[in-house]
Order: C-alpha cells, then sequence, then structure tokens
C-alpha cells in the first residue's frame, strides 16, 4: 500500500509538496466512506491506537476517534484527569508504560510546544500530533486544505487570508506552512500584537489592515481570539476588536464572489464573525468539520505500517 516515509506525522514542516498531494489524493478517496449504509472498512484491523489528549477537545478528538472506527482500528481513549499524570507522572513515564502495551499509533495533544516531538524520539509507536501548544496542528492544516481543493479545484495561485489571533494560533502556523509550499499567496492580519512579525519566514505577508487582507481574497480564515493561552491583555476589548477585524457582510463585500469563509473552531459569533457570514451558503465551516474525519483517516492509514522506523530529521 502507498505510506509516507516516515514514522510520524509532528508538523507540516517535515512534510514535501509531493506527501502533502498524496495525504489530500488518500483523503479524497476515503471519503466515500461516510456515504456507505456501513461506514466501516477493513485497513486497520488488527491495529491500535491510543487518543492521549492533556487538552480539552472536541473536533478533532471526536473525528479522530470516528476516523480510527471508521478504519476498524482497535481504541484506547486516555483520560488525563483520572490516570496517574493526576499524581503527578511525568509525559515521557505515561507515553513509556503506553508503549509498554504494544499500540502501533498514539495520537497526542498537548499544551507544551515539542511533546509530540519528543515522544517521537522515544516510542516506537507512530506519533500524530494533534496540536502542540502554539507550535503546529498539521492535521488541521490538512483538512483545511483540502476543503480548499474540493472546492476551489487547486491552492496554487489562490489568496488566503488567515485572519485573527495568529500569535497563539498553531492553526495559523500549519496553514501557512502547507498552503505557501502549495503556492498560495498568504495573508495574516489581525492587531500588531496578536501577529508574530516573523510570519513573513513562513512565506505570508502581513498586514493590520482587514481590508487589504481580504480584498480580492478567493479564501478567508477566521480565528478566535484564544483567551486561555494568554496572560495579558492584547487589545483594549471585546468589542473595538470586533470593530477593527470582525467578518462581517459588509466586509465580505470587499472579498471576490466566489470567495469562501472557514474557521477552524470554536467560533466566538459576534467576536471574529458575524453569525449570517458562518453561516452563509460561501462558509464551509461545516465541511471543514466532514473532511476532518477524512483527512485524519488519510493519516493514520498511510502512517499505520511505519511504527518502529527511525524519526526523520525535520526540515528547518
Amino acid at each position: 500500500m502507498a505510506s509516507l516515509n516516515q514514522k510520524d506525522l509532528l508538523g507540516i514542516a517535515q512534510l514535501s509538496v509531493e506527501e502533502i498531494n498524496l495525504i489530500l489524493d488518500t483523503a479524497e478517496a476515503l471519503r466515500q466512506v461516510a456515504d456507505r449504509p456501513i461506514k466501516k472498512v477493513p485497513t486497520l484491523r488488527g491495529k491500535t491506537v491510543i487518543n492521549l489528549f492533556f487538552e480539552p477537545s472536541t473536533r478533532t478528538r471526536s473525528s479522530f476517534e470516528l476516523a480510527e472506527r471508521r478504519l476498524s482500528a482497535d481504541i484506547l481513549n486516555f483520560a488525563v484527569s483520572t490516570s496517574s499524570v493526576s499524581k503527578g507522572e511525568t509525559l515521557l513515564d505515561t507515553a513509556r508504560n503506553l508503549e509498554s502495551m504494544a499500540p502501533d499509533v498514539i495520537v497526542v495533544r498537548h499544551s507544551s510546544a515539542g511533546a509530540p516531538h519528543m515522544l517521537g524520539r522515544v516510542c516506537r509507536s507512530s506519533i500524530i500530533n494533534a496540536g502542540d501548544g502554539m507550535h503546529e496542528h498539521p492535521t488541521q492544516a490538512l483538512l483545511d486544505a483540502l476543503t480548499i481543493r474540493q472546492v476551489k479545484g487547486r491552492l496554487e495561485g489562490l489568496k488566503i487570508a488567515i485572519i485573527g489571533d495568529i500569535a497563539h494560533s498553531r492553526v495559523a502556523r500549519s496553514d501557512t506552512i502547507l498552503f505557501h509550499k502549495a503556492g498560495s499567496q498568504v495573508w495574516v492580519c489581525g492587531p500588531p500584537t496578536l501577529i508574530p512579525w516573523d510570519f513573513d519566514k513562513l512565506g505570508a505577508r502581513i498586514t493590520g489592515h482587514i481590508e487589504e487582507a481580504i480584498e480580492s481574497a478567493d479564501v478567508i480564515m477566521m480565528l478566535r481570539v484564544q483567551h486561555e493561552r494568554q496572560n495579558e491583555a492584547f487589545f483594549p476589548s471585546t468589542r473595538e476588536y470586533y470593530n477593527f477585524y470582525g467578518l462581517t457582510r459588509e466586509r465580505m463585500r470587499m472579498a471576490r464572489k466566489d470567495t469562501i469563509v472557514m474557521h477552524p473552531g470554536p467560533i466566538n459569533r459576534g467576536v471574529e464573525i458575524d453569525s449570517d457570514v458562518a453561516d452563509a451558503p460561501y462558509s464551509v465551516i461545516l465541511d471543514q468539520v466532514a473532511n476532518g474525519v477524512a483527512a485524519r483517516m488519510a493519516v493514520l492509514y498511510l502512517l499505520s505500517g511505519n511504527a518502529g522506523l527511525k524519526p526523520r530529521k525535520l526540515a528547518r
């Protein structure tokens, strides 16, 4: 079977354009499983997947679990709150104990950047990064790319505007890296206090003006303000943030007629986006959720036979 020539999926930075296209093509083929009367294939029968989530999650965790079940894998959902982690056990010791049970894949979400990378170095199991701190969220970027490709037919040559809390968003980082690799023109926009000004090194154009970002944009990706990752005030008030950076119906008139609107969720309606925009026909937010299952099925399928391979050095 086709596979990725690496043990883990730790970030978009480590993937070549060919590998990204392989994942997207595989996801396209696996999307049809959702349309069957019996939504299950025996692809990962006999394989064991552990979902190791140290942070709250709705879409990512549920879509990973659904993807695993549709591929017929055996699943262990690790409950951090009732585990030895609450007694002081380290992430490394937890992983080593789970590793001794011989899983094939461990899906990890952690608040510390680099946590999946550390596990990738010590575990024979394939590690999938389901979000690490403010670093990366590779499967979100893949499902976003899948959604855009389905609607637009391509990624190359598109203007994609990513607007909101760029500084605290692992989605913004992974999306920027992937879209730039795929030949898109990426713009990031938000309050100056919420934009790391080294994002241009990832291939993005930076602006503090939402009008400039969405003018003639093919895709608008809105991000919520991640208050849970902030320990200081980055703007005066929610109302002022909305006035300057909220996506309204009036602002949508500056975009192309065939522009699509995206959001990785959860949505804060009336803060970064109006309800009449989030629920409009040009919104593909629910398509992103549906494609999350297919994209994660593809990653699980392509990595399923790679446990035990030596980790590949990440591209700088």
